[in-house]
C-alpha cells in the first residue's frame, strides 16, 4: 500500500490522486495514477490503466494469480473490472463513502450473482490514504 501511495503522490496530473498497482507472486506487475484530467478518457481511473497496463505486461486479458493494490476503494466501474479480469483479491487504503463499489455502497467483487468472485481486504493504511485524497479536494474547492 505504500508504494501505491508513493504513486499517488508522485502523480503528475491534475486529477485526484490514487494509485494502484497489479502484483503477480508479490512482483509489480503495473503502476498508475488516476489520469482523466489530462485526457479525454473518463475511465482512466488508477485501477483501470494499472489493469490495463498488467494484462499488456502478462499479455493476457485474465489476470487470474493477481491482485489489484488501490490507495481508494473502488469505484463501480472499476469494481467490475476487477471481477472481469479475475483478478484474486483487491487491497484497498481509504473506504469511499460516496462511490465505493467494495464494501460501502455496493460490493460488486463478492456478488455470488457474478461469474466471478474477488476476494477484498479494505482499510489497508486507511488515515493516510485518505488524507491524501481529503487535502487534495480541500485545495480545489
Amino acid at each position: 500500500m505504500r508504494e501505491a501511495l508513493l504513486v499517488a503522490e508522485q502523480s503528475s496530473t491534475d486529477d485526484i490522486p490514487i494509485g494502484a498497482l497489479v502484483l503477480r507472486d508479490d512482483e509489480v506487475v503495473a503502476r498508475a495514477a488516476n489520469d482523466r484530467r489530462s485526457g479525454t478518457d473518463p475511465t482512466a481511473h488508477a485501477e483501470i490503466l494499472a489493469m490495463r497496463a498488467a494484462g499488456a505486461a502478462l499479455g493476457t486479458s485474465r489476470l487470474s494469480g493477481c491482485e489489484l493494490i488501490v490507495t481508494l476503494e473502488p469505484c463501480p466501474m472499476c469494481a467490475g473490472a476487477a471481477v472481469a479480469a479475475r483478478l484474486d483479491r483487491i487491497v484497498f487504503g481509504a473506504w469511499n463513502d460516496r462511490y465505493g463499489a467494495c464494501g460501502s455502497l455496493f460490493d460488486i467483487p463478492r456478488d455470488r450473482r457474478l461469474h466471478h468472485r474477488v476476494e477484498v481486504v479494505g482499510g489497508v493504511l486507511a488515515e493516510e490514504t485518505g488524507s491524501l485524497v481529503t487535502r487534495f479536494l480541500a485545495q480545489r474547492r
